[in-house]
């Protein structure tokens, strides 16, 4: 069937690399896998960081809203709407709109309503995410945290679930060469969560100094040298600077990692750790927001108390120490990500759920 793509808060053709981008580009090939058409049918950026610049939007997003009415009045229509990640910042303006009008099933996946925002200036755009939500055919959650908070707020919501997934095909032919005292980390350098991260991992390394580790960091963003300071007074030779690469290049590195360590401050989910454990890394991490949808704990990697430094440290050195628990765990991770977070099992999913709650819309 031919499916209207859309992302409110950043178009999967977007410049800058991010986790969103990432995963809505999956979510295309995934559908494009199960034998659809699809079509990213708006590049519009409904993103705002206040309710005042939320307001300022409304002109732009009635033109557009129009734009789109005018390429389907007389050209062919598309049979589905497909919308990855609206929330109250970057509600779905159109979508739900445009779903009415043509008689075609309405689908969100990662849709997330927090009702303390309703008092903080955002009601408006609270109330555009809620409706987009309860129209639905079907609101598709990639954690049990997000499926439960969506329930909790609209308990006749139509929820169903699709487990975080990555395209495995880079990986399949890598032969990892494991060295055992190298660290990885794959994150950008930005403020907020991840910026929480590189602080607490700092932290925690300087408390196992004794152990013979070095760290390889990719990536790169605006605040690389604050980044970098964290890791100041360590000693020399112990951190490696690699910037950001590409997907074949981190494939590669990381295949030569013996652990991969990210605390995921605040992390949605996070592709990455996907992507290290298929390539046959454990993961030592925190469990807190969506990190137990994609590491299972104690089987293909630790995951430690939230905020809990010592903890973690702890949990960093164990693998380090213990190199037959270790290599276990890699195995077993990579088998985790290649056998059931594969894009082909991904496409698979997302089919039988669109088929399960989109009605005779799906071919």
């Amino acid at each position: 069937m031919r499916v209207a793509f859309y992302a409110p808060m950043k178009s999967p053709n977007h410049p800058v690399p991010s986790g969103d981008r990432l995963m809505a580009r999956l979510l295309i090939r995934a559908l494009e896998r199960a034998g659809h058409e699809v079509e990213i049918v708006s590049e519009f950026r409904a993103y705002a960081a206040s309710p005042e610049a939320a307001a300022a939007l409304e002109p732009a997003i009635r033109a557009e809203l129009q734009r789109l009415r005018d390429k389907w009045a007389c050209g062919p229509r598309p049979e589905l709407w497909f919308c990855y990640h609206p929330y109250y910042k970057s509600p779905d303006a159109f979508g739900p709109a445009i779903s009415a009008e043509l008689a075609i099933p309405y689908v969100t996946a990662e849709a997330s309503y927090a009702a303390k925002r309703d008092s903080t200036g955002w009601a408006a755009q609270q109330q555009r995410v809620g409706e987009a939500i309860l129209q639905a055919a079907v609101n598709i959650s990639f954690t049990e945290r997000d499926r439960a908070g969506l329930s909790a707020a609209f308990p006749q919501a139509r929820l169903g679930r699709l487990q975080p997934f990555i395209d495995t095909a880079l990986f399949e032919t890598v032969s990892p060469a494991p060295d055992p005292r190298r660290l990885v980390t794959v994150a950008m350098m930005r403020a907020g969560d991840k910026m929480k991260s590189y602080a607490m991992l700092a932290k925690a390394l300087r408390l196992i100094e004794d152990r013979p580790w070095t760290l390889a960091v990719i990536g790169d963003g605006p605040m690389r040298q604050e980044v970098q300071a964290l890791f100041a007074g360590l000693p020399p030779g112990r951190i490696e600077w690699l910037g950001e690469l590409d997907g074949a290049e981190i494939a590669g590195l990381l295949g030569r990692g013996g652990m991969y360590v990210w605390p995921g401050c605040g992390e949605a989910y996070g592709l990455a750790y996907l992507e290290a454990q298929a390539a046959g890394l454990p993961v030592v991490a925190q469990e807190t927001a969506g990190v137990p949808s994609v590491v299972e704990a104690e089987v293909t990697g630790l995951l430690t108390r939230d905020g809990d430094i010592a903890a973690y440290a702890g949990a960093v050195a164990a693998l380090l120490d213990d190199g037959e628990r270790r290599d276990a765990m890699g195995q077993a991770a990579q088998r985790f990500v290649l056998e059931e977070r594969s894009l082909a099992v991904a496409a698979e999913r997302l089919d039988g759920i669109l088929r399960d709650h989109a009605g005779t819309g799906v071919k």
